[in-house]
């Protein structure tokens, strides 16, 4: 039996996906932690320029969900429902949708640099800096675009331990890059910030090839020129049916995340660096939460085109239990290592002590972001992809933007203050979310969802 048939005709396990996608993200994250550190051994400039400009580069990749956040989900139903034909279609369909929105976002990244980092409020030391680095980044947006398309589909169709270990090659090379090229003249090549992102360019490429070969070896799919560019509107619809409310609830959140960027911005350089080396930290907490919720995703909507939603419904209970108590536990750890983990990235004491202050918020924030990471993912796999940003606009305006300006500058409690914000705004977003599964309001939308792969296959 070939590879491709066996990952057809897989059963869907948590377990088996979640592992390696913990692996892959955690690499991902090891080299921003890396990434951080190095730009930190620059200067404290070098920090802060590095943090504020990769989120920047986050906030344009946003837009790539519009079908990113759909294809995962419409490539399952397929496979679930034994519609292989249907899932290559919306495959292929997404590069061209990739290509388009990752183009846009890379335009984006290189003319707009500038204003997109001072509407951040970024400090006048570390703007030049961070508008350099910003625009060498710039061809990544497409490039993990295509990348994220690629993987995307492979993991759908169950094959993620070659997926990971794609990205693990992928990292090695960014990585063995970066170093050199970030290190001064004395050693390396002397590039600063600029060299990270040629570093990064030439892994995302190797990407790309190798995530290419892997469509052609594991999924016998093969793609022609027009796959990378043409726009089929109906093979799209149901990716857009996913993907642009996942879309919007990620704007959302992150307009409304970088406005509590902006408020630490305003809080000057050692506010930053200290929001910058503490949120690595913290991207290392939120793994096995994603992990948990991106397999969940892939599992439910396999579930889900197969009709099996009493399963799909005990699935994730299952998934939110482990995801709390490892995320928790993990979170109190890395809260109790504080000042070890944050004396990697800087020798100044004062943002040594403000950073663990604000570790010590994670167990918090880190059970509360965990709800939205399974529950969300699992509801849009189901196919009830508007509840999500319905119920969590109002707490991205009011609770996280506003409680992050009120308590952070308004009530003097600084970047603590922006901290409680973040928890109150997941634990509040978590809870509806749960309402929503407990209460089954997702089974019309999972039933309307297997019933019209069924009757494609008539």
């Amino acid at each position: 039996m070939t590879s491709v048939s066996r990952s057809f005709m897989a059963r869907p396990r948590l377990l088996p996906l979640a592992g390696p996608l913990f692996a892959e993200l955690l690499l991902g994250i090891a080299v921003g932690v890396l990434g951080t550190v190095l730009a930190a051994r620059l200067g404290d400039r070098h920090g802060a320029a590095f943090a504020l400009a990769n989120q920047v580069l986050a906030m344009l990749f946003i837009f790539f969900r519009i079908v990113g956040a759909g294809v995962g989900v419409v490539v399952s139903q397929a496979l679930g429902g034994r519609r292989r034909d249907e899932a290559d279609r919306v495959a292929r369909a997404t590069l061209g949708a990739a290509t388009w929105i990752g183009g846009l976002g890379a335009l984006g990244a290189l003319l707009g640099a500038g204003p997109l980092l001072r509407l951040m409020n970024a400090p006048p030391e570390v703007l030049p800096l961070a508008t350099v680095f910003l625009q060498t980044l710039a061809p990544a947006v497409l490039l993990d675009a295509w990348n994220a398309t690629l993987a995307s589909v492979l993991r759908s169709h169950l094959q993620a331990r070659p997926t990971l270990r794609v990205i693990v090659a992928t990292q090695l090379l960014h990585l063995g890059l970066a170093w050199p090229a970030m290190s001064d003249a004395s050693w390396g090549w002397g590039l600063g910030l600029p060299g990270f992102a040629l570093a990064l360019l030439a892994s995302r490429v190797l990407g790309v090839l190798l995530l290419g070969q892997l469509w052609r070896q594991r999924l016998g799919l093969h793609t022609v020129a027009s796959d990378w560019w043409c726009l089929p509107r109906r093979t799209l619809a149901p990716v857009l049916h996913i993907g642009l409310p996942g879309a919007a609830e990620n704007i959302a959140w992150r307009l409304a995340f970088m406005v509590s960027v902006a408020v630490v911005g305003g809080m000057g350089t050692a506010a930053v660096a200290t929001q910058a080396y503490t949120m690595q930290v913290m991207h290392l907490l939120l793994l096995t939460g994603l992990a948990t919720g991106l397999s969940a995703e892939i599992v439910v909507g396999h579930l889900v085109g197969a009709g099996r939603l009493h399963e799909a419904h005990r699935l994730v209970r299952r998934a939110m239990g482990v995801g709390l108590l490892v995320s928790g536990g993990l979170a109190l750890l890395a809260a109790l290592a504080g000042p070890r983990l944050l004396g990697l990235f800087t020798d100044d004491a004062a943002i040594v002590a403000a950073g663990a202050t604000l570790l010590w918020l994670t167990p918090l924030l880190e059970t509360g972001r965990t709800f939205n990471l399974v529950l969300v993912n699992a509801l849009r796999a189901a196919g009830d992809a508007r509840y999500p940003v319905l119920a969590g606009a109002a707490s991205f305006a009011l609770v996280l933007a506003g409680g992050s300006w009120l308590l952070g500058s308004q009530l003097g409690l600084g970047l603590a203050g922006v901290w409680v914000a973040y928890a109150a705004d997941e634990w509040i977003r978590g809870l509806l979310m749960w309402r929503r599964w407990a209460g089954q309001g997702w089974v019309p939308h999972a039933r309307q969802a297997h019933r019209r792969l069924r009757l494609a296959r008539q």
